[in-house]
C-alpha cells in the first residue's frame, strides 16, 4: 500500500481528512513545518515547507495520492506576499514535486471564495468569475493557486479541486476565521451583526468529501463541499440556542462596519497586532456567499449532514479546550 501524503494535517480541515484516512487503514504521511505539530493523531511525519522546493520532494516520495489541504487562512497580514509565497507559490511547488514522483492522484483544497456568485443569487462551479473579482490577497491567492491546479490538469496531470464553504465542528485549533465567529459568540463579544451570510457545513463532510474526491472526482474539475446556507443573524440565532447566550438583535449597517475595519485595519498596520475587525473581512461580508453543492452530490455521492450537529460539536470542543 502506498503512502497518502497530506498537508495542513495541523490544521481545522487537514486534520480531519488526516483522521479519517487513519481510521479506513490508510498509510498517512503529514508533511510538518519545522514549527508546528501534529496533535491527537497517530501518523507518519515529515517536516518541510511548501516554499522549499528540495524539502517537499522525500514528502511525496513513493506516495500515491496527495491531498494538499494546507492554506495560510488570514484575513489580514502585515506582509501580504506572505500569503501569495505560501498559497500560490506553493501550491506550485507541491505540483511540480507530485508530478515528478509520479503521483496517481492530486486533491487540491481551494475555497469557495473563488466561486463565482451572482448579485444575491446562489453559486456554483459553473460560473465564470475573474481575479478582478476576489476581494483581499487571501482570495487572490488562492485564486492563482486554483489556477495553477487547473493548468496543471489540462497539462495531463490528475487533479481533482474541491471547494469548500465554511467548515464548522471540534479541533478547529486556530481557530478559523468561521470558528472566530463561535469562539466570540460565546465569549459574548458580538453586540452586534451585519447583514451577510455563509454556506456552513459539517467539517467531518468536507474531509469525506475529499476522499470521496480522490476516489470518483475528474481530473481538472472543481466541487463545492457545502450544505446550508444561512445568514449571519440565522447563525447567531443558533447558536444562542445551542448555547444559551441570547444572540444579539442590533444590526450594524455596512457603512458602519466598513468604518471600523479601514480603523482597525490601519491601526493594525502601525502596531503590527492582528486586527480585530479586519478590513478584507468586512469586504468580503458585503456578498452572501451562498452557493450550490448539486454537483458534488451528484457526481462524488457527498451527502453533508446538518450542520446543528456540527454546530454543537464546535461549542462543546471550544468551551471543553479552554477558547472561551
Amino acid at each position: 500500500m502506498k503512502p497518502v501524503l497530506i498537508t495542513g494535517a495541523t490544521g481545522f480541515i487537514g486534520w480531519h481528512v488526516a483522521r479519517q484516512l487513519v481510521e479506513r487503514g490508510e498509510r498517512v504521511r503529514c508533511l510538518v513545518r519545522a514549527s508546528s505539530r501534529l496533535r491527537e493523531l497517530e501518523a507518519e511525519t515529515v517536516c518541510g515547507d511548501l516554499r522549499d522546493p528540495s524539502s517537499l520532494q522525500h514528502a511525496v516520495a513513493g506516495c500515491g495520492t496527495v491531498y494538499h489541504v494546507a492554506a495560510d487562512y488570514r484575513l489580514w497580514s502585515k506582509n501580504p506576499q506572505d500569503l501569495y509565497d505560501s498559497n500560490a507559490g506553493g501550491t506550485r511547488n507541491i505540483l511540480q514535486a507530485a508530478r515528478q514522483a509520479g503521483v496517481e492522484r492530486f486533491v487540491y483544497t481551494s475555497t469557495v471564495g473563488c466561486i463565482g456568485i451572482p448579485d444575491g443569487g446562489i453559486g456554483d462551479e459553473s460560473m465564470p468569475v475573474t481575479i478582478q473579482q476576489m476581494s483581499g490577497h487571501y482570495k487572490r491567492s488562492k485564486f492563482q493557486a486554483e489556477r495553477t491546479a487547473l493548468e496543471f490538469a489540462r497539462d495531463g496531470f490528475p487533479v481533482v479541486i474541491v471547494n469548500p464553504t465554511a467548515p464548522v465542528g471540534d479541533h478547529d485549533f486556530k481557530p478559523t476565521p468561521t470558528g472566530k465567529i463561535i469562539v466570540d459568540f460565546l465569549k459574548r463579544q458580538m453586540p452586534a451583526y451585519v447583514d451577510t451570510g455563509l454556506n456552513l457545513v459539517d467539517v467531518r463532510d468536507t474531509a469525506k468529501g475529499h476522499l470521496l474526491a480522490a476516489e470518483r472526482g475528474k481530473p481538472g474539475e472543481r466541487y463545492i463541499l457545502g450544505c446550508r446556507n444561512m445568514t449571519l443573524r440565522e447563525i447567531l440565532e443558533g447558536l444562542g440556542q445551542i448555547s444559551g447566550i441570547p444572540a444579539p438583535q442590533v444590526r450594524i449597517p455596512y457603512a458602519v462596519a466598513y468604518a471600523a475595519g479601514v480603523c482597525s485595519t490601519g491601526w493594525a498596520s502601525l502596531t503590527g497586532s492582528e486586527p480585530r475587525v479586519p478590513l478584507e473581512g468586512v469586504r468580503m461580508a458585503r456578498k452572501k456567499m451562498f452557493v450550490s453543492s448539486e454537483k458534488a452530490k451528484r457526481d462524488l455521492g457527498f451527502e453533508p449532514a446538518p450542520v446543528e450537529g456540527a454546530l454543537q460539536r464546535a461549542v462543546d470542543w471550544f468551551r471543553a479546550n479552554g477558547y472561551c
